[in-house]
């Protein structure tokens, strides 16, 4: 509040002489005005949510075992992070004694993500359809999360086995598991390379 001193003394003014004012801000209300502000963003921000991904795992199916067996191999694309920033893939099932069987390529738009692309064409393009439903705000948002899911799970779809090498890195990791949200890939798994991968990645000159 601004205080005005008008300095009463007993000297005496001359006639038309003007009154001088001492002006003093006081910034107390300022500072109780500053805490409330404080105080309400706090409570009335959102705080910032951990990006997670959700991993869609494959149900069990009926029927056939040895069909069941042969049509998920076919759609099954193996992946070995290796050092580099390079990947080595294979689809389908693997061929243990074939030389240079394994194929290389890295994480760029032309590399890993042409390759997954090209196995989930069919859910990729529904995926892109659904999202501009979302867009022109035709369905809700929660018919979109279910729909989907569906699409990425669907039969068909691939499911891709991201096998770390101990000489790749975690931003390695990172990458591919990126590469799977953005090529709409819903099932996908990591793990542990045994010796029959081992026996792949050397026919293959691959240092692992």
């Amino acid at each position: 509040m601004m205080q005005m001193d008008s300095g009463g003394g007993g000297k005496k003014k001359k006639v038309g002489e003007r009154k001088k004012a001492d002006t003093r801000v006081d910034f107390t209300p300022m500072v109780d005005m500053m805490m409330l502000l404080i105080t309400f963003f706090m409570l009335a921000t959102t705080l910032s949510k951990p990006q997670t991904m959700e991993i869609a795992l494959p149900t069990k199916d009926k029927g056939d075992e040895s069909q069941r067996t042969l049509a998920k191999a076919s759609e099954a694309v193996t992946l070995y992070l290796g050092a580099g920033n390079k990947v080595y893939y294979f689809m389908g099932e693997p061929d243990l004694e074939k030389p240079n069987f394994l194929i290389a390529t890295d994480y760029s738009a032309e590399g890993l993500r042409k390759v997954i692309l090209e196995k989930n064409r069919a859910a990729v393009q529904k995926a892109l359809e659904l999202k501009d439903k979302k867009i022109r705000m035709l369905i809700s948002q929660e018919d979109y999360d279910k729909e989907l899911s569906e699409i990425k799970t669907q039969d068909g779809t691939p499911t891709v086995i991201i096998k770390p090498l101990d000489n790749s890195t975690y931003e390695n990791m990172v990458a591919a598991l990126d590469e799977m949200l953005i090529c709409s890939v819903g099932k996908y798994a990591i793990a542990n390379i045994d010796e029959n991968d081992k026996k792949m990645l050397k026919n293959s000159n691959v240092e692992f």
